[in-house]
Formats: C-alpha cells, sequence, structure tokens
C-alpha cells in the first residue's frame, strides 16, 4: 500500500466534504442573514478589495458585490485605500436587531 498517496486523497476528500458542508450551511441563510453576517465580521475595521471580496465569497455572495455595496453607499473606500462599511450598513444591521 502506498501509504503517502492515500494520506494525500483522504486529505483531498476531508478537504472536499468541508466545502460541501459549507455550502450546504450557506443555503440555508438567506441573502438578509447573509447580509448581516457580513456586516458584523467586518466591524469597523478597513479591508483590502481581496479580503473584501473573500468575506463576501464566505458568506455565499459573488466576489463583485464589494461594487455593489460601494455604488450602494453601503461601503466606502478610505484615504488608506482601505474599503469601511458605511453608516449606512451599521444602522441597516442595527435595525435588523
Amino acid at each position: 500500500m502506498d501509504v503517502p498517496k492515500v494520506q494525500s486523497s483522504l486529505r483531498l476528500i476531508a478537504r472536499g466534504l468541508e466545502e460541501l458542508a459549507a455550502a450546504l450551511g450557506e443555503q440555508e441563510a438567506g441573502e438578509d442573514e447573509r447580509t448581516a453576517r457580513v456586516i458584523r465580521e467586518w466591524g469597523r475595521r478597513g479591508l483590502t478589495q481581496k479580503e473584501a471580496s473573500a468575506l463576501f465569497q464566505r458568506h455565499g455572495f459573488a466576489p463583485q458585490t464589494t461594487g455593489g455595496w460601494t455604488r450602494g453607499e453601503w461601503i466606502e473606500i478610505g484615504d488608506d485605500g482601505l474599503r469601511y462599511l458605511t453608516a449606512r450598513s451599521h444602522t441597516w444591521l442595527e435595525e435588523r436587531s
């Protein structure tokens, strides 16, 4: 038996099952809940474009959602080039609670 090959295959299977479980979990949450999760996780810190896109993807949104939120005034780009949630985003979350 080729133990290293078996170990590698098991790691691939485990990674695939984790991705599948995550995908199934995200489908259960509606868009409002996923939006709330993004806002909670983002908080008041600044994110790079890459970090913001990854955050949206983790919660089941397309990475391009960052641009839509910027146009909708939910995100602003600071002088430091980082993306920040606007007061509109935080107010939406507070009103939802």
